[in-house]
C-alpha cells in the first residue's frame, strides 16, 4: 500500500497536520481519466498564456486544499498510476541524453515523427502522454511559477511506505540501473585522461556503485530501515563527489579544450546523477521528499515527452553541446577586438586602416579576375583564393577586417554574465558597459576600413587606367557595380544577410579548430613526431608549432570565409537561385571602381543612394553575424535571456546618459555611474 501524509519539504521532521490516510489504490478504472480532466481544467487556451494557466492552477489548488474529498481523490488517482504502471523507463531514460550516436538518434527521431513508436498502457510514459496530450503543454508547465508546482506536490504529500513491493522493486531497479550507467560513463577516457592518477579519477564513480550494490544486498537480507538509510546517505555523499569530478573537468575546458564526446558524456552523467538523487530521495523513507527536485523532474518528463520526436530541438541541443568549445575559444580572439581606453580605440582604428589597404587590392584583383572568361567553378575558385589570401594577410600583418569582429566579440559580451556578478546574479551594468565597448570598437574598425577602401581603390583603379589605357570596368559593367550595392534595385540586403551567416560560420570553424588544437595537444604531438624533427631544424620547428598553436584556428577560419564568399555566386548560378554575397568592404571597393569607370557621370542622388546601400550592407553583415554568434554563446552557457528583462532598461538609460561612450572611448567609466 501507499501511505499518504501532508508534509513539508526536506529538512527537519515537520509537524504532522493530519493523520495518515490509507486509500485502496487498485480499485476503479477512472484514475487516468480523472487526471486528464484535472489538467484540462488548468491548461490555458494559448500555451504561452502563462498568467491564465497560473490563475487556473491556483483555483484548483484552492479547491483541493479546501475539500478533503477532492484531495483524497487526486491522491488516489495519481498514486494508483505509480503502482499500476512501469516507472523504470521514466526514471532511467526520459529527459536523459541518448547514448546512441548523433546520426542514429536523428534518423530515429525522423522515423518516429512520421510514425510514432507504440507505447504500452502499463508504461508510466504512456500515462504522461495521455494526460499532457497537447504537444505545447510543456510550455505552460515549465513557464508557471515553480512555487505553484512545489505547493501542488507538497499538498499531495506523497510518502512511500516500503510495504508496497511492486513500486519499491521498480525504484530499486532504477537505482541499480542508473548506478551502473554512471559507473560506465565515469570510466570513459574523456573523463579520466586529465587526471594524473587514474584511481583518483574513477574512485567516486566506483564507490557510488559499490554502495548501491551494498544497499540492494541489505534489502535482500532484510536489514533494518536505519541501516538502509545510512547506505543511501553514503551513496548520496558519493554522488556529490561525482559531481565535484564533473565540475573539475568542466573547469579544465577553457585551458585544455573539449570534444563533442566529452560534452555528451558530461551532460549524460549529470542528468543521471540528478535522477539518482530523486530515486534515493524516495527510497530513504525519511518522510522528507525534496519536492523542488521532484517538480523539476516532473517538468523534464513532460517536456521530453512533448518534444521527444522534435528534430529541431534535437539539432538545437546538439548545437548547445558544441557551443561551449566553439564560443569559448573563439572568445579568446575576441578579446583583442574590444577596446577600453582611448589608446586602444585609436590602435584599432589604425589597425583597420591597414586592413583597408589590403581590401582595396583584393577588390581590384577580384574585378580583374572577373574579366577572365572562365567556367563558373574556376572563376569562383579564383575569387575564393583571392579572398582567402587577402584575409590571411590581414591576420598575419595584425590588421583588422571589421566584419570579422562580431563572430568573436559576441562571446565576450555573453561572458559578462559569468565574469561580472553581484552575488549569484550577473552585473547587468557591467554588461551594458561591455556592449558600449563593442559598439565603439566596431565603429572604429568600420571607419578605419572604409576611410581607406573608398579613396585607395579609386586611386588604384585610376593607376590601372594610366598604365594600361583601359578601365577595370566601364559602361554597363561599371553601372552594374553600383546597382549591385543599391538596396532597392538589387538583392543586396538579402545577400548581405547571407554574408553575415558566412562570417558567423567562419568564426565557428575558427573556434572549433582552436579548440581542437588545444584538446588534441597538436603542438605536443608535433614536438614528439620523429619525421617532423628530421625535416626541420629546432628554430624552424619552434616557429611552426608556435604558429599552429596560436594561429591555426584563425588561418582555417580565414580560408573558409574566403571560399564561402568566393563560391557563393557559383552555387547561385548552377542552381539558378538568387544566392550571392555582399560584403561591406568589397562593396565599397566595387563602388569606387564603378564610380571611376563611369567618369563620375552619375547624379549626387544615385551616389548617396549607393553609399547608403553600402552602409546598410555593413549593418546587416554585423547584425546577422553578431546575432548568430551571440545566440551560440548564450546557449553555450545555458543562459535564458528572458530572465533578465531589466537589461534593456539599463542599456537605454546608459545610452541616454552617455551616448558618446558608444562612439568614442571615455577616460573612465564604472558600473556605479549607470545607476
Amino acid at each position: 500500500m501507499l501511505r499518504l501524509t501532508k508534509r513539508k519539504k526536506e529538512g527537519t521532521d515537520p509537524p504532522v497536520k493530519q493523520q495518515a490516510v490509507v486509500l485502496p489504490l487498485h480499485t476503479g478504472n477512472r484514475s487516468l481519466e480523472y487526471l486528464v480532466e484535472l489538467i484540462d481544467k488548468i491548461r490555458p487556451d494559448n500555451a504561452r498564456n502563462i498568467e491564465e494557466a497560473e490563475l487556473k492552477f491556483k483555483a484548483v489548488l484552492y479547491q483541493v486544499g479546501q475539500e478533503r474529498t477532492s484531495l483524497f481523490s487526486l491522491r488516489k488517482a495519481l498514486l494508483s498510476q505509480f503502482v499500476k504502471t512501469n516507472i523504470v523507463t521514466a526514471l532511467t531514460e526520459s529527459g536523459i541524453v541518448s547514448s546512441r550516436g548523433f546520426v542514429q538518434e536523428l534518423m530515429g527521431k525522423i522515423k518516429h515523427k512520421i510514425l510514432p513508436a507504440l507505447q504500452s498502457p502499463d508504461n508510466f510514459l504512456y500515462v504522461i502522454n495521455k494526460i499532457f496530450y497537447k504537444k505545447t503543454d510543456h510550455i505552460w508547465v515549465e513557464g508557471m511559477n515553480p512555487i505553484l508546482w512545489k505547493q501542488f506536490f507538497e499538498m499531495l504529500g506523497i510518502q512511500i511506505n516500503l510495504t508496497e513491493p511492486a513500486l519499491i522493486k521498480q525504484l530499486q531497479q532504477s537505482l541499480q540501473m542508473l548506478s551502473y550507467r554512471i559507473t560506465t560513463l565515469g570510466l570513459e577516457k574523456e573523463m579520466t585522461h586529465r587526471y594524473e592518477n587514474f584511481e583518483d579519477a574513477i574512485y567516486p564513480f566506483l564507490e557510488q556503485n559499490r554502495l548501491v550494490n551494498d544497499y540492494i544486498k541489505a534489502v535482500e537480507a532484510n536489514k533494518d530501515a536505519q541501516s538502509l538509510r545510512i547506505l543511501l546517505g553514503n551513496t548520496t555523499e558519493a554522488l556529490h563527489n561525482c559531481n565535484q569530478s564533473i565540475q573539475w573537468i568542466r573547469d579544465q575546458r577553457k585551458t585544455y579544450g573539449t570534444s563533442l564526446a566529452q560534452t555528451y558524456i558530461l551532460t549524460r552523467l549529470q542528468q543521471q546523477i540528478n535522477r539518482l538523487f530523486i530515486v534515493i530521495d524516495v527510497l530513504d523513507s525519511d518522510n522528507a521528499l525534496n519536492t523542488e527536485r521532484f517538480a523539476d523532474y516532473f517538468k523534464t518528463v513532460v517536456h521530453n515527452e512533448n518534444r521527444k520526436n522534435s528534430v529541431k530541438e534535437f539539432l538545437s541541443e546538439n548545437t548547445g553541446y558544441l557551443a561551449y568549445q566553439i564560443a569559448e575559444h573563439g572568445g579568446r580572439t575576441g578579446e583583442r577586438y574590444i577596446t577600453t581606453t582611448r589608446k586602444e580605440f585609436w590602435k584599432m582604428f589604425w589597425s583597420a586602416a591597414g586592413g583597408g589597404i589590403i581590401i582595396s587590392f583584393i577588390g581590384i584583383i577580384k574585378n580583374l579576375l572577373g574579366k577572365m572568361k572562365l567556367a563558373p567553378f574556376w572563376q569562383g575558385f579564383l575569387y575564393s583564393t583571392n579572398y582567402s589570401l587577402g584575409f590571411v594577410l590581414i591576420q598575419d600583418t595584425g590588421s583588422t577586417l571589421a566584419t570579422k569582429q562580431p563572430a568573436y566579440t559576441a562571446n565576450n559580451v555573453v561572458s559578462s554574465f559569468d565574469v561580472e556578478k553581484i552575488g549569484e546574479q550577473p552585473d547587468l551594468r557591467n554588461l551594458a558597459i561591455t556592449v558600449a565597448r563593442v559598439s565603439r570598437t566596431q565603429l572604429a574598425s568600420f571607419a578605419g576600413n572604409l576611410m581607406v577602401v573608398f579613396p585607395l581603390t579609386y586611386l588604384l583603379a585610376m593607376l590601372y587606367f594610366q598604365i594600361t589605357g583601359t578601365k577595370i570596368a566601364e559602361g554597363v559593367a561599371a553601372q552594374k557595380l553600383l546597382t549591385d550595392q543599391q538596396p532597392f534595385h538589387s538583392l543586396a540586403l538579402l545577400y548581405a544577410c547571407f554574408t553575415g551567416f558566412f562570417l558567423f560560420a567562419s568564426g565557428l570553424i575558427a573556434g572549433y579548430v582552436e579548440n581542437y588544437v588545444v584538446y588534441g595537444k597538436i603542438g605536443d604531438r608535433l614536438r614528439s613526431l620523429s619525421s617532423f624533427k628530421n625535416a626541420f631544424g629546432e628554430k624552424r620547428r619552434y616557429k611552426i608549432i608556435h604558429y599552429i598553436e596560436n594561429n591555426l584556428g584563425a588561418l582555417i577560419g580565414n580560408i573558409s570565409l574566403g571560399f564561402f564568399l568566393g563560391m557563393a555566386g557559383f552555387f547561385g548560378k548552377i542552381f539558378g537561385i538568387p544566392f550571392d554575397i555582399r560584403h561591406i568592404t568589397i562593396s565599397a571597393a566595387n563602388t569606387s571602381i564603378g564610380f571611376f569607370g563611369l567618369d563620375h557621370l552619375i547624379t549626387a542622388k544615385e551616389l548617396w543612394y549607393t553609399l547608403f546601400g553600402v552602409f546598410m550592407i555593413g549593418f546587416l553583415n554585423f547584425a546577422v553575424s553578431f546575432s548568430l554568434a551571440f545566440i551560440v554563446a548564450v546557449k553555450s552557457r545555458g543562459i535564458h535571456l528572458r530572465e533578465y528583462p531589466e537589461f534593456l532598461g539599463i542599456m537605454w538609460r546608459y545610452f541616454k546618459k552617455f551616448p558618446r561612450d558608444f562612439i568614442k572611448a571615455p577616460s573612465v567609466r564604472t558600473a556605479n555611474e549607470l545607476k
